[in-house]
């Protein structure tokens, strides 16, 4: 069954050039809809609807943590 979460994320300085979305979109079957972003390069915060079977997103949620980000559930603010 399919299923959608909003989550957002922030992340430093050190990931800005890393191709977050990208990975999710060639290693996960979730759709990924952007809700909001800011990114410098000092950082970012990305907010994300993921949509998909929610053993799936899981998967999407663990990358994430293992990545280093700060994760949080529904679309959040990019106001700090």
């Amino acid at each position: 069954m399919k299923s959608k979460k909003n989550i957002h994320f922030e992340f430093n300085q050190e990931l800005v050039r890393e191709p977050l979305l990208y990975k999710i979109n060639r290693s996960f079957d979730v759709v990924v809809n952007i809700r909001g972003a800011s990114v410098s390069d000092q950082g970012g915060f990305i907010a994300l609807e993921l949509e998909g079977e929610a053993a799936e997103i899981e998967k999407v949620l663990e990358y994430l943590r293992g990545q280093g980000v700060k994760l949080g559930e529904g679309l959040g603010s990019s106001e700090r």
